[in-house]
């Protein structure tokens, strides 16, 4: 079960790294906006592809979290990362740095080395109330906290960092309650699942998660939000799990490579975010030229 819950999450990160990449190269020909840009992106291929990426991703994240702790299950979506580099690249005809292979790297050995050595185990998909308010009030007081703290007047780097941590909070959050109601669905059925509360929670706070993201994208450079994202979505993921789920990972000396694999995650993102503002754009000639060839 652990097996096939890592092999639905790193489909889930493929499937949504294409979605957003074929979604980005729709808008990328549009010069619309509002209704009337969503009116035309729905009649073009790249985009439909885009969706069915994205409604992919969400699938399969959900099969992951039933079948699967949810502290294995958010950290494999750090992949998203250098999967949407791998496919946006040659699609929008840039080139990636050399320096950015590097971060790919990082990212896939520190994931590596950090589940390997952690190993998440011990899931369940239900928790009680009594559970869940205090993990809620924290989360959503920590989003808040995080919210008020990037108030504008302060520096975009620190602001963005903040975004992007309320955001991660709250995509660990959306992961919990997916993983409540998607057990709730494989339990009872259909109708239980929409009358689940958690199913209502998790569609809030998806919502919410996305609308800070685009603040923390917008506030500061990639290279501050990214970090902040990928690693406190997988931390919080984590604190969620042992506290909702009662899964449990090894600790002893174990939090040794758990912490390289750790640090080696958050230098291929940093480095990978870095290598993000410094991709060129390929000449559409030269790549004929070379596709010829």
């Amino acid at each position: 079960m652990i097996v096939l819950a890592a092999a639905f999450a790193v489909a889930g990160a493929a499937s949504n790294a294409v979605g957003t990449a074929f979604q980005r190269k729709a808008a990328s020909t549009s010069r619309r906006s509002g209704i009337r840009l969503l009116a035309e992106l729905a009649r073009q291929p790249f985009w439909v592809i885009g969706m069915a990426g994205v409604v992919c991703a969400a699938l399969f994240q959900s099969l992951a979290l039933v079948n699967g702790p949810l502290a294995l299950v958010q950290p494999l979506f750090i992949l998203e990362l250098p999967f949407a580099l791998l496919v946006a690249a040659p699609l929008m005809h840039k080139r990636m740095p050399r320096s950015g292979w590097w971060g790919v790297g990082g990212c896939v050995a520190g994931l590596a080395v950090l589940l390997i050595a952690a190993a998440p185990h011990g899931a369940t998909d239900h928790a009680p109330l009594t559970r869940w308010i205090p993990a809620l009030s924290v989360c959503v007081g920590g989003m808040a906290a995080a919210v008020l703290l990037a108030g504008r007047g302060h520096a975009p780097a620190r602001r963005a960092a903040l975004f992007a941590a309320a955001s991660a909070t709250g995509n660990a959050l959306t992961a919990a309650l997916l993983k409540s109601a998607s057990g709730t669905f494989a339990d009872h059925g259909f109708a239980a699942f929409l009358h689940a509360w958690q199913t209502y929670g998790f569609a809030l706070a998806g919502v919410a998660s996305v609308i800070l993201l685009e603040n923390a994208l917008q506030a500061g450079p990639l290279v501050a939000a990214q970090p902040a994202l990928t690693i406190g979505d997988a931390m919080v993921s984590l604190t969620l799990g042992m506290t909702l789920f009662d899964e449990r990972i090894r600790l002893g000396w174990w939090l040794v490579p758990e912490a390289c694999g750790a640090l080696l995650i958050v230098a291929g993102v940093v480095v990978l975010s870095r290598a993000v503002q410094n991709i060129t754009t390929v000449p559409v000639a030269a790549e004929q030229r070379q596709t010829a060839a």
